[in-house]
């Protein structure tokens, strides 16, 4: 079945100021008058069009609260109007309005009929100043309801005093902190403070005070600071808690080039974005490129994070950096992150120790024939072991001749994940005599973990996650 490309365009959120402007409402049901009671709140001025309405909305033309316009739906109705939505259960009636509108460039939505709209209205949580709207793009609103509902029971109706306070302070919150970093971490201390726990609790006064001592308390130092943090193998919901909040919390980002998009939508709107990512035959110049970014933006009074995939202190050379920082005297901290050996591991099936297979693991990095040779091979080719080796591919001839070399049978299982843990993750089998062969028939690319060991071969059972492992040449389509 061909999807609806309608429902696969992105849409760009916006609020949209509606008070004292006509917005029309096309019918006269329970729909139009779910949709005039929101626009109303929001202090439009709505125009209910259609040849009868409701007992509802009847009631409140006849109070002045709505214009009724009687009769069936005509192009000039949408006269001076900056918004329309078309609620009958009639489609014609329905296209007309959406035609009419694109028409005169106004912006039309039509209920539950998403490729006819230009507009959505989302599914939303109210907590008085403070809205969140929820859209599916009109691909799936029973979803964006059920999330609404969800949402409505963890959002505490406190959050609309709270932000009802800082609109009433907003002017003295400038005037005391008219640099953004430093007003920045003024919210940051205020929200994870008392305030919000004295709303809860109805304790209005007491809020008050306590947001004007946050408020003239001493500020403290603009010193800098550093936060190494593992941003995992990639898929984002295996961030810490910790490290979702250090990413909210900084103001630049120095990150690598493997950390994946969807970890740095989750980095704070605001915040610089550097990438650091090494190059090949130059990962020395660039380390010390990082090193100097690093003292050059907490000189500046910044909070920096280091974001690196996988885990800092696993083959990512944060000990070094937490070194320059040391002795520069830079305040840092470790966020430690999942390492590729045990997410890849675990991504694709594969167990790293078995009471039946493997006693033991051994991280292992080997990218060039440089790092070869500082290799104990003859305690790696040991059997009852499992090998999780990062290295990048073009290396593979090589490492499995130098195992072979020093005993490790030619019969041991591998398993090459790709992109584990992410939406395109590929399982590659098979055994250690073929290993190189199997890599470049099915173009095995960086990031990609190698295991070696008995282990290997239950990812065959085991999967669970993407698509199942590929043994053997990938097939040849048949020539049309």
């Amino acid at each position: 079945m061909a999807s609806d490309p309608q429902a696969s365009r992105p849409l760009f959120p916006v609020f949209a100021d509606l008070h004292g402007r006509i917005v029309l409402v096309v019918g006269g049901g329970t729909v139009a008058l779910r949709k005039a009671t929101a626009l109303r709140e929001a202090g439009a001025r709505v125009r209910v069009g259609a040849p009868a309405l409701n007992a509802e909305l009847a009631a409140l033309a006849e109070r002045g609260d709505i214009e009724h316009l009687p009769g069936e739906f005509a192009p000039h109705w949408l006269d001076d109007a900056w918004l329309a939505i078309a609620a009958t259960d009639d489609d014609v009636v329905n296209r007309a309005v959406a035609e009419a509108g694109e028409a005169r460039r106004l912006w039309v939505n039509v209920v539950d009929d998403a490729r006819a709209s230009t507009v959505q209205i989302p599914a939303r949580v109210d907590r008085g100043p403070l809205q969140v709207a929820i859209s599916s793009g009109g691909a799936a609103p029973m979803l964006a309801r059920h999330l609404r509902e969800t949402l409505e029971t963890q959002l505490d109706a406190s959050l609309g005093e709270l932000a009802n306070l800082l609109g009433r302070e907003r002017t003295r919150i400038r005037a005391r902190f008219p640099q953004l970093g430093a007003r920045r971490r003024f919210f940051d201390r205020l929200l994870r403070g008392k305030v919000p726990a004295l709303l809860r609790k109805r304790q209005h006064l007491a809020a008050e005070r306590e947001f004007a001592a946050q408020l003239h308390a001493e500020i403290p130092s603009s010193r800098g600071s550093v936060a190494l943090v593992g941003a995992g193998p990639g898929d984002p919901g295996l961030l810490t808690l910790r490290a979702l909040r250090v990413l909210n919390e900084a103001d630049v980002i120095l990150h690598d080039r493997l950390v994946s998009d969807e970890v740095m939508q989750l980095v704070r709107r605001d915040a610089q974005r550097i990438e650091v990512g090494k190059q090949a035959g130059n990962h020395h110049a660039t380390q010390a490129q990082i090193h100097a970014l690093m003292l050059e933006h907490t000189g500046a009074g910044k909070r920096v994070v280091r974001l690196k995939g996988g885990d800092p202190f696993v083959f990512g050379r944060g000990g070094e950096e937490l070194e320059v920082l040391r002795d520069a005297g830079i305040d840092f901290e470790v966020v430690p992150g999942i390492t590729a050996a045990l997410a890849c591991a675990a991504y694709a099936g594969v167990p790293l120790t078995h009471r039946d297979h493997a006693q033991s693991v051994r991280l292992v990095t080997a990218h060039c024939k440089d790092s070869d040779d500082t290799l104990d091979w003859q305690a790696l080719a040991q059997e009852r072991q499992t090998l999780a080796v990062y290295m990048g591919v073009a290396g593979l001839d090589r490492f499995s001749a130098r195992l072979i070399e020093h005993g490790r049978a030619a019969s041991t299982p591998f398993a090459i994940v790709e992109n584990g843990s992410r939406a395109n993750q590929r399982v590659i089998v098979g055994t250690l005599s073929e290993l190189a062969q199997r890599a470049r028939e099915h173009d095995v690319q960086s990031p990609a973990l190698l295991i070696v060991g008995e282990v290997a071969a239950l990812a065959a059972t085991l999967h669970w996650f993407g698509a199942p492992p590929l043994r053997g040449a990938p097939a040849i389509a048949a020539a049309a």
